[in-house]
């Protein structure tokens, strides 16, 4: 089944994405999604009745864990190494100019 993709789509897709194209550049943009689009309908008429799901060769646990505060965050640590300290911030010289 051939997927047409009109100009209008081209050009919503573009300024979705912030693009500035060319008219060329949004003749092939049509084509290229339009290909893509063929090629995903052509996958979908694969069989995957009996296909095993994927697995990882690496045994997958949850890595989710309680999140437990052990040693504080050591912001007083840090600050005392800094030359100077205000509000509990580093000052630091400016760099930028006004």
């Amino acid at each position: 089944m051939a997927t047409k993709i009109t100009d209008e789509t081209i050009r919503y897709i573009a300024s979705l994405a912030k693009l500035e194209l060319t008219d060329e550049e949004q003749k092939q943009a049509g084509r290229d999604m339009e290909k893509m689009l063929d090629y995903i309908d052509l996958l979908e008429e694969l069989d995957t009745e009996d296909a095993e799901p994927a697995f990882h060769i690496f045994p997958v646990e949850n890595v989710f864990r309680e999140d437990v505060v052990t040693n504080g965050d050591g912001s007083r640590e840090t600050l005392g190494n800094a030359p100077a300290e205000e509000n509990h911030m580093f000052v630091v010289p400016r760099t930028v100019e006004p």
